[in-house]
């Protein structure tokens, strides 16, 4: 079983971020990972294994930020590896997921046949490239969004972080 969790503070949200995802570890999982903003940038740690061997990850890095996602993950597309981990990112998006986008090879191959290289076997990093190229021509965040959604089939929630954009852009 899979997890989400997400955060957005006046500080550092690594620690919660972890602390969500170590209640979650009853759940069942085989990696885990969390993307953070700092300033204009993602900055992700993933791991296979417990939430702990990430952690220690996120530690040695000195991860810092404060608006972030976290994902506890249970293969269902590609392998227990950490390239399959989520949160999977592009410099315009971090994205985690829960579910199944059932249309994701589809999509995929449409966004390869644009000349998208992919990094993990996921139906999950689809969503991130699919978001970041829309992004080419809508640059708000919302309707990217609005955009992108009709296009997944299946039944998924999703956590997205976007580059460039903190939290006090939305008071």
């Amino acid at each position: 079983m899979c997890g989400i969790v997400g955060a957005i503070a006046n500080r550092n949200v690594v620690s919660t971020l972890i602390e969500g995802l170590s209640r979650l570890e009853y759940r069942g999982y085989d990696s885990a990972g969390v993307a953070v903003l700092n300033q204009s940038s993602i900055e992700r740690v993933r791991a296979v294994g417990r939430v702990s061997a990430m952690t220690e990850k996120a530690n040695e890095v000195n991860l810092n930020g404060q608006v972030g996602i976290g994902h506890t993950r249970w293969a269902t597309h590609g392998g227990p590896v950490e390239r399959n981990a989520h949160p999977h990112a592009t410099s315009k998006v971090a994205v985690v997921h829960n579910g199944i986008i059932e249309n994701f090879r589809e999509l995929r191959d449409a966004l390869e046949a644009k000349g998208v290289v992919f990094e993990s076997d996921t139906d999950t990093e689809v969503v991130a490239q699919l978001l970041t190229d829309v992004m080419k021509t809508e640059q708000d965040p919302v309707k990217a969004v609005a955009a992108v959604l009709p296009k997944l089939h299946g039944a998924f929630a999703l956590g997205i972080v976007f580059a460039g954009v903190m939290y006090r852009d939305w008071e």
